[in-house]
């Protein structure tokens, strides 16, 4: 497993989740580090992303409410996630991906990307 996440969870809406995405396993470039999200029926979104330059990307979805971090050191990234709404609900990935993908109309994954299993977040009204 190169990708592991962790954190989720049931939640009621106002509430807080941070996630955690374990990539000790994953021995590759980290060009870009970031966390999607799916719900069946449609594409995954890109929802927030570190580049390998320090650059921080969010998708306006989660803007100002979510807060994606890195600590290098542990090879742990994070996704602290505040004033959850129940259209929240979703399965969450941690990637590791070539391209920094944020927003809607995920064009899909490319050969050297890796991601994890996902971890589940319910938000209740």
């Amino acid at each position: 497993v190169q990708l592991l996440e962790s954190g989720g969870g049931s939640v009621q809406a106002g509430g807080s989740l941070r996630l955690s995405c374990d990539s000790s396993g994953y021995s590759d470039i980290k060009y870009c580090m970031q966390w999607f999200r799916a719900v069946p029926g449609k594409q995954r979104e890109g929802l927030a992303a570190i580049h390998k330059d320090g650059t921080i990307m969010y998708a306006p979805s989660v803007k100002g409410r979510f807060t994606i971090s890195q600590d290098i050191a542990k090879n742990t990234l994070y996704l602290q996630m505040n004033s959850l709404k129940p259209e929240d609900t979703a399965t969450y990935y941690c990637a590791a991906v070539q391209i920094c993908f944020i927003g809607t109309g995920y064009p899909g994954s490319g050969p050297l990307d890796a991601w994890g299993q996902g971890t589940l977040v319910n938000v209740s009204s």
